[in-house]
């Protein structure tokens, strides 16, 4: 009889969440079964800078716990830097070729089984028609089966020249790189870690002494860390979702009324983790580098998002719904790091073509670096006018109070647990080098 209880109330429980047009709790299936001897080989690799071009940048240093698993600027300074976050410096006052073109994004629940595409433009996707389940950027193509969107992101980071590959002439993957030789590049990198005896021994047990380490076997492994590693699912919200009324205090749930109803949040941060996983214009201000194709060489400044992957004009200037998990904790916000708090970005969904008009540079956090004009794109006022034109979202009338309560609910999407990691950080990795704290 109480077995009977028991699921009643969890059906009546799913039941007036729906009503309400909340997500259902996270379950089982949720994330996939952890393999445990990739997980704890993958904490390895994640941390360890033997996988850049130049022996000195890992996973880790844009992806880190101390910053939320982002790194706290808007837009980062990978290879030619050391140090962390917004200290970042560059190594030996050298300069670097540009700055990361957009912001690092967090990495809480992207293992889920619901991500089927990664990165900001969802230029890694499950792809049926692929030769190997996923579409990937023309100079970046697969040889192997994967086993999941986040494995196949794992590898792209490596072969970037301002992440972690450094530039033609400073080492051997990038010189292949510059060669068009892509894989080839990978291929130096998977042989660095064969050579090394610990990560030997462990891939020994996983894919045979004989079999020689492929980067995807790196790939995998690192997917299946972050996997582990960075869910958060634990937070007050979850316990309501779960039953526990008590969770939520007042000013939290008047938050989460406006955000599932009145403020129109959930059109987009719908599902499980708050994310449509679905692309939309919202009008985040562009600056840095940008990501402008060989269509572009007069205007390299701009980002087109979206449409750079599919080719389709109406996915101008659209990204990625970012997951809510622990957004108080992954400061700044929007594709370009634009907003440095979250009543910033909360703000701007408000009345978004007046925030982007409005924007004041300032609250950009840049390192000091001799690079391109960061501010090519609002300096030319028809690519804002672009951006404009494309925003999606209508201007919603809320009063503070109100913003300061859907604020409150966001602070309660925090899993404070998931924050002292489940594995953490390595005291040492195979390699030898130093590890990013």
């Amino acid at each position: 009889m109480k077995n009977w209880i028991a699921v009643g109330a969890l059906t009546l429980q799913a039941g007036l969440l729906q009503a309400a047009n909340l997500p259902a709790p996270v379950d089982h299936d949720t994330f996939p079964e952890p393999d445990m001897a990739r997980v704890k080989l993958g904490q390895q690799l994640f941390y360890d800078p033997v996988l850049s071009g130049n022996e000195n940048i890992s996973c880790a240093t844009c992806h880190h716990p101390k910053f939320g698993s982002a790194d706290g600027v808007s837009l980062s300074i990978g290879e030619g830097g050391t140090g962390l976050g917004p200290d970042r410096k560059l190594l030996n006052g050298a300069n670097v070729e540009n700055r990361v073109p957009r912001n690092a994004p967090a990495l809480w629940n992207v293992g889920a089984v619901e991500y089927t595409a990664q990165f900001h433009d969802g230029r890694v996707e499950v792809e049926d028609d692929a030769t190997f389940g996923f579409m990937t950027p023309r100079d970046r193509p697969l040889d192997r089966l994967m086993p999941s969107s986040l494995a196949v992101q794992a590898l792209m980071p490596l072969l970037s020249a301002e992440e972690m590959l450094g530039q033609d002439g400073e080492n051997p993957v990038a010189d292949a790189l510059e060669r068009g030789n892509e894989r080839k590049g990978w291929k130096i990198l998977a042989a660095r870690i064969d050579a090394i005896p610990e990560y030997r021994t462990q891939f020994d047990t996983l894919i045979g002494s004989d079999t020689p380490v492929h980067i995807t076997d790196i790939a995998i492994a690192m997917a299946e860390f972050i996997n582990f590693e960075f869910q958060a699912c634990e937070s007050p919200f979850d316990a309501y979702l779960a039953g526990d009324e008590t969770a939520l205090n007042d000013k939290e749930k008047r938050g989460m009324d406006l955000f599932y109803g009145k403020a129109g949040c959930a059109d987009c941060h719908s599902g499980t983790f708050q994310s449509d996983q679905d692309f939309h214009a919202i009008g985040v201000p562009q600056f840095g580098p940008g990501k402008g194709d060989d269509e572009l060489d007069d205007r390299p400044y701009v980002d087109l998002g979206r449409e750079m992957v599919t080719g389709d004009p109406r996915d101008s200037y659209r990204f990625r719904t970012p997951s809510l998990r622990n957004v108080a904790l992954t400061a700044p916000y929007g594709h370009s790091g634009a907003f440095p708090t979250l009543e910033g970005m909360v703000r701007h969904h408000l009345d978004p073509v007046k925030s982007l008009v409005q924007y004041d540079r300032r609250q950009a956090i840049l390192h000091d670096v001799d690079v391109i004009n960061d501010w090519q794109a609002f300096d030319e006022g028809l690519e804002v006018a672009f951006i404009a034109a494309a925003i999606e979202l209508e201007p919603t009338e809320l009063s503070d109070g109100e913003v300061d309560d859907i604020l409150a609910f966001l602070n309660a999407l925090t899993d404070a647990e998931s924050t002292k990691g489940r594995l953490g950080i390595p005291e040492t990795v195979p390699s030898g080098l130093p590890v990013d704290r």
